[in-house]
């Protein structure tokens, strides 16, 4: 557990609310810094770069130092190195109602290269349509105060209620080829298990929203061309670490939330193989394990309620190089997770309610590490050792 913390005096930081695409002055806003939380290895530095997010969800470093950082109920914040705030134009119209709304959001992993032509933006939503809501892709370009040449590319192949368990995480392969989660949409668990379904797995698509050629399901004719992997809950933390491995963490029901090493073809079990049991009646989910399906890399203790998911390789924590930080929900909590090979050796907590619900965990460009909280005035934070 972090050793007892002493916070700094308070000082102020200049927010910004954006109206029309335009960055407007704001109520002045504390920043909260954390000078020394004691880990097993690094000593560390916890800071607010800026407040007033409404419910953010992802977090996004651009190559001059900024931050793009959605927010559910539809805007997208671009946030200056010094906490300014300017909402940009030009989102599509997501439908906010439940756990939808405007999700992740990553940039092209060419993102800043000479000439221009990879500056997209990716992100994820949820979109209304008959019979309710599904979650989309879509990318655009960075221009000045808004989105421009907004492309949709991929849409889940069944509109459905309710407004829950949308997934939504993005990851890049070394191919250029993109991983996208979708969630069970909370009403059917069963549609995990459909191969002709999106809900409930993990996608695989080339940048434009394509089917890549390789994809592990194509040759069966009763399955999805785009599905990657089957019966995951609800993903809402994945990366893909320096090996290529594709790292997810997954909401169970109530209890046995998951970090599964998701790999092509694999069936993770969800309904039929589940550690949680029903809200209701408490009774187990499925069984413990399955010949044919797949068991999690490891099981979190508790209602952690995982969301947001970032591996370490910055030269800045040289103690911490390949682990995954793993962020709580619920739990209030960031987890390092220390792996061997494909096994998780042991855990570390990090972050103890410092900051309330994580939502988003993701190294940055400059090697620092940036996290969200899941708040109606949301902050983006950012964790670096200690001078």
């Amino acid at each position: 557990m972090p050793a007892p913390l002493r916070r700094l005096p308070t000082a102020l930081l200049l927010g910004g609310l954006a109206v029309g695409g335009q960055a407007l002055a704001a109520e002045t806003l504390p920043e909260i810094v954390i000078e020394r939380i004691a880990t097993d290895h690094h000593d560390l530095r916890l800071e607010r770069l800026a407040t007033g997010l409404e419910h953010p969800w992802a977090v996004a470093q651009l190559p001059d130092g900024s931050f793009l950082v959605s927010e559910r109920p539809g805007r997208l914040a671009h946030i200056s190195e010094n906490g300014d705030i300017r909402h940009l134009e030009g989102v599509p119209e997501v439908n906010a109602r439940g756990q939808g709304g405007l999700l992740d959001v990553v940039l092209h992993p060419e993102y800043g290269s000479e000439g221009g032509e990879q500056d997209w933006i990716y992100f994820t939503w949820s979109q209304a349509g008959s019979g309710g809501t599904v979650t989309a892709l879509s990318r655009a370009r960075l221009g000045d105060g808004a989105l421009e040449e907004v492309e949709e590319l991929f849409v889940q192949d069944r509109f459905s209620g309710p407004g829950r368990h949308y997934g939504s995480r993005l990851a890049w392969l070394p191919d250029g080829t993109l991983v996208m989660s979708i969630g069970d949409r909370g009403s059917h668990p069963e549609r995990s298990q459909d191969q002709g379904d999106h809900a409930g797995s993990v996608l695989r698509l080339t940048e434009t929203g394509g089917v890549p050629e390789d994809n592990p399901y194509l040759e069966d004719a009763d399955a999805l061309d785009e599905l990657y992997s089957i019966g995951n809950r609800n993903i809402q933390g994945m990366v893909v670490n320096a090996a290529g491995q594709v790292w997810a963490t997954e909401h169970g029901p109530l209890g046995g939330d998951e970090l599964n090493l998701i790999e092509a073809g694999v069936n993770y079990g969800w309904p039929e193989v589940s550690l949680g049991v029903d809200y209701s009646t408490r009774a187990p989910i499925g069984a413990d394990s399955h010949p044919e399906m797949r068991d999690a890399q490891y099981i979190f203790e508790g209602r952690f309620a995982p969301s947001g998911l970032a591996e370490v390789a910055s030269e800045h924590f040289p103690a911490w190089q390949g682990s995954l930080l793993a962020g709580g929900l619920r739990s209030r909590l960031l987890k390092r997770l220390v792996l061997e090979g494909d096994e998780v050796a042991e855990s570390e907590v990090i972050l103890d309610g410092e900051i309330g619900r994580i939502r988003d965990v993701r190294q940055g460009r400059d090697g620092a590490l940036y996290l969200l909280d899941d708040d109606e005035r949301g902050s983006l934070f950012r964790l670096m050792p200690a001078q």
